[in-house]
């Protein structure tokens, strides 16, 4: 494997829907800020170390994803994170334009805003893919 290849988990959903999965610090920094698309959904579990996760919407066009499929997106981000194990986990969740990295920032460390907290257990889709 290349230094700078992307590794990321992605799973399909429902009606079109994915969720994508950084592998690590440098991933999730490039799927947060260079793939997500300003109106896709952004998870992060809080206060632990876990994956960035993004909710990607159908290619049949823009539409917002209701609650049963953020709570979805919010278990695999759950899932991919150090609080895999914990019962119901608190994760952030908001659209990827609302995320930032603070200058001189250390990979995988970034800002949020506007962001609302789902209470998931961690869990996959049925039917995951990588």
């Amino acid at each position: 494997m290349k230094k700078d290849e992307l590794r990321i988990y992605e799973y399909a959903l429902a009606e079109g829907w994915s969720v994508m999965a950084g592998h690590s610090d440098s991933d999730n920094d490039r799927l947060s800020l260079k793939i997500a698309r300003p109106e896709e959904w952004w998870f992060h579990v809080r206060g632990m170390p876990g994956s960035h996760v993004i909710l990607r919407c159908p290619e049949s066009g823009q539409k917002e994803p209701d609650k049963e499929m953020l709570k979805q997106a919010a278990a695999v981000a759950a899932w991919h994170s150090k609080a895999r194990s914990g019962g119901v986990v608190a994760v952030t969740c908001t659209k990827a334009k609302f995320v930032g990295k603070p200058r001189g920032a250390k990979p995988g460390t970034v800002s949020v805003r506007k962001e609302t907290v789902l209470k998931v257990r961690p869990k996959l889709p049925p039917g995951e893919m990588k």
